[in-house]
């Protein structure tokens, strides 16, 4: 009697054994592509290449050396590069000379992804308390997007390994000049802010151009950073938005990506997938619950503010997410 229950136990080992290799043999496999290194020592350097020039206010030399050192800098690295001057009237009537910068990888590639940034920083500091009407380094709130979207085209255009799809990097300007916080009397005929993706996004630099999907990075390198699931990007591109979380979670990033959803943000994302119908994400530190960072808008937005742990998280998804496709 012993020895038949012996019998059976085994043989339900071996046929549970068996069950569970036949269930792992038929399990699909997500091939993982190759993809090279992102360097945060290198996008911390480009931060502070920027923050060296003064602020990027335009019309000023600190706007008009970045631009060139940019220009340079992409061209270096055997990115087609152009730039798309325009005009744009201010929200105290000032009318500003206005240069979106757009960098293209395989240009004759039929399916492109799109990066973006904005390049300029506040004219005034007016969620501070003192030097209110000074403008800002913007560290953080342009340099750093700037500084990640550069190093990630200095890894494409020196590395062997090259992603398979084409890629257009576009650094906005004029988004950061909207109306005073303090503001008692606003102008409600148009939106202030973003004025380099409200225009590409009605000019775009190709007749015709459009991308498979496009990934906006503002705000990511503070210390104490977390990005959680936007508002516009939730409405617009929920399958690009899931896709870039679940990449940052098998990278490892998950402390960083938050799986939480927050409010809407007006930012140059929103222009790209209303006007020029291009479903994009806004990576960007916005808590659910506190708002923007204690520096947004105040001369604490300086290299003091900056950690490369965050620059890592998102440089390395985003890269990571352009060598899948």
């Amino acid at each position: 009697m012993k020895n038949s229950i012996w019998i059976l136990v085994i043989l339900l080992f071996v046929g549970a054994c068996s069950s569970e290799k036949k269930t792992d043999s038929t399990s699909p496999q997500v091939e993982i592509k190759p993809y090279p290194a992102f360097s945060s020592d290198s996008a911390y350097a480009f931060i502070q290449k920027q923050v060296d020039f003064g602020p990027r206010v335009p019309g000023t030399s600190g706007h008009a050396a970045t631009k060139d050192w940019i220009i340079s800098k992409l061209e270096s690295w055997n990115w087609n590069v152009q730039t798309q001057e325009f005009q744009a009237t201010t929200y105290d009537k000032q009318t500003w000379d206005l240069t979106n910068i757009i960098a293209s990888y395989n240009p004759d590639a039929k399916k492109r992804i799109l990066l973006a940034a904005h390049w300029d920083t506040r004219r005034i500091a007016d969620k501070d308390t003192e030097r209110l009407e000074e403008a800002i380094d913007g560290a953080n709130d342009g340099g750093s997007g700037v500084g990640v979207l550069m190093e990630i085209a200095r890894v494409i255009g020196s590395q062997e390994l090259k992603p398979e799809v084409g890629i257009d990097i576009i650094l906005f300007d004029g988004e950061d000049d909207g109306e005073p916080e303090r503001a008692t009397v606003r102008d409600n005929s148009q939106i202030w802010w973003c004025l380099g993706s409200q225009h590409w996004s009605k000019n775009k630099h190709v007749p015709n151009y459009s991308a498979y999907y496009g990934i906006l990075v503002d705000l990511v390198g503070a210390k104490g950073a977390r990005f959680y699931r936007e508002g516009y990007s939730r409405r617009y591109a929920s399958g690009i938005l899931k896709k870039v979380w679940d990449h940052a979670a098998q990278l490892g990033h998950s402390s960083f990506f938050i799986p939480q959803d927050s409010p809407e943000i007006l930012d140059d994302h929103l222009f790209v997938n209303e006007y020029a119908q291009i479903p994009m994400i806004d990576i960007i530190e916005f808590s659910p619950q506190y708002g923007f960072g204690h520096y947004h808008h105040t001369h604490q937005d300086n290299m003091g503010l900056i950690d490369k742990r965050p620059l890592q998280a998102v440089g390395e998804t985003v890269l990571f997410t352009v060598y899948q496709e």
